[in-house]
């Protein structure tokens, strides 16, 4: 594996899954593989459960870790060609990447949208000129679109808690006071889409109204309005939110109720609660589920180890 950036980078999902749950059972077991080599993250964004579920990911394989806060610690980033650097860029994106390169045998690359052009933002430039000109293999630790090393860890949890063959598992948007990007949503969606391909689950999205996904990331799924109709009968429910994608980047006017708590379980089939974290108490998802023995979220975060650790050892193997 040279690129993980999506689904579409991994061949088959359900092996994956496996590699990642046997490296949970024996977490060392390969640490000579990752001896002398040495896995770059770079951050232009902030993390807490990328940066440090990655960094331990990469220690249990042998390697070495830096960790680089461009947004803080580096020169400002020119990225666009044939321009003449005479503002406030201070390096061109071709050779901060291949110096990066020059010094990891991995890199880790995490950056935001800025929600202000949508086109700007789904060409995921940054993150290909990345890619590009570093040399090396590059798992996203979250873009402008997708968050996959999130998304696998969902899909690890799911598999691995499961208690039906065919789970019904449920994507439900909630309230925030900001925008927030279509990432961790449009990764999860892409994931459960594909799962669904392969009879290992079933999935639904449930959102009010102007805040439908790229269909890019959704073909497959079931897609409603009515939270209570697309709640009855799951086992998961995946709780996010995230800005408006027609009218882009935009917060738009909902009715209330949309929240997640302990009264909407009971038209469940004491459905699993999942949210990537970090999460707005009382304002997206009720304390009383976060408290509660419904809650995945601290299993969830944890699975991020695995994720990241499945994902290294594959890119080890190929470099």
């Amino acid at each position: 594996m040279k690129l993980f950036s999506s689904v579409n980078d991994v061949n088959d999902i359900q092996k994956l899954v496996a590699e990642a749950l046997e490296l949970k059972k024996s977490p060392y077991a390969y640490q000579d593989l990752g001896k002398n080599k040495t896995l770059g993250l770079v951050f232009l964004n902030p993390s807490l459960r990328t940066r440090l579920s990655t960094q331990k990911a990469a220690i249990n394989l042998g390697m070495s870790v830096m960790v680089m806060n461009l947004d803080k610690e580096g020169w400002a980033l020119e990225t666009e060609d044939g321009v003449v650097m005479n503002g406030s860029t201070v390096e061109h994106i071709r050779e901060a990447a291949a110096v990066m390169g020059q010094y990891c045998d991995i890199l880790g690359i995490r950056s935001f949208p800025k929600l202000h052009n949508r086109e700007e933002d789904y060409s995921e430039g940054l993150f290909k000129k990345f890619v590009k000109f570093c040399n090396v293999p590059v798992v996203s630790l979250e873009s402008a679109t997708l968050h996959p090393l999130q998304s696998l860890a969902d899909l690890i949890t799911i598999q691995e808690t499961k208690a039906t063959f065919r789970p019904k598992v449920v994507l439900t948007w909630a309230p925030h006071v900001k925008a927030l990007p279509q990432a961790v949503p449009n990764s999860f969606s892409e994931w459960m889409c594909r799962a669904q391909q392969e009879n290992l689950l079933d999935f639904t999205i449930v959102h009010p109204e102007g805040y439908e996904l790229s269909e890019q990331f959704t073909q497959g799924a079931n897609i409603t309005n009515n939270q209570e109709e697309a709640l009855k009968g799951a086992d998961f429910i995946y709780v996010k939110n995230w800005s408006s994608y027609k009218e882009y980047g935009k917060v738009l006017t909902y009715k209330d109720g949309w929240m997640m708590d302990s009264a909407k379980l009971t038209n469940t089939n004491n459905a699993k609660v999942m949210h990537c974290l970090p999460v707005r108490r009382d304002l997206e998802l009720a304390s009383e589920i976060l408290d509660g023995p419904n809650s995945l979220v601290i299993h969830e975060a944890g699975n991020r180890v695995w994720a990241a650790q499945a994902v290294l050892k594959e890119m080890l193997l190929s470099c």
